[in-house]
């Protein structure tokens, strides 16, 4: 009877299962999601963006430079002088050198602002030079 119940005991030790190893697999996973997914920019204000029939989606657009109604210009949350938009598109292009810029430009906006930011971002050495829009 002994025997029997020594049998049994050892049998339900070895029907537990080790998480450890499936532990460390989530773990690992989690870190790999972390370090691969794709975080949102946001140029720091919210524009009304005119409507175009012709409006196509950008997947890929690493330098938001926003114009607000009054003509403020914002990158990367901050506001900046419309003298330093060279200078921050530079350091951007410098972190990403693949990057393209895309101006969200208010409704309101005046194209004369517009332009010196297009003139600024070319200056800095990026070509791919979009303007946000909605689709109509």
């Amino acid at each position: 009877m002994r025997h029997i119940n020594k049998m049994l005991q050892e049998q339900e030790e070895k029907e537990d299962i080790d998480m450890t190893p499936m532990l460390d697999v989530v773990f690992i996973l989690l870190i790999f999601f972390i370090v691969t997914a794709s975080f949102v920019k946001e140029a720091g204000i919210d524009v009304n963006r005119p409507e175009a029939a012709t409006a196509v989606k950008k997947e890929r657009a690493n330098i938001l430079v926003a114009i607000s109604d009054k003509g403020d210009v914002w990158i990367n949350k901050r506001k900046v002088d419309i003298r330093s938009v060279q200078a921050n598109i530079e350091r951007l292009k410098a972190e990403n050198p693949q990057g393209t810029v895309v101006i969200q430009a208010d409704q309101k906006a005046t194209t004369d602002i517009l332009i010196k930011v297009m003139d600024s971002a070319r200056a800095a050495g990026v070509f791919d030079v979009s303007i946000a829009a909605q689709e109509a």
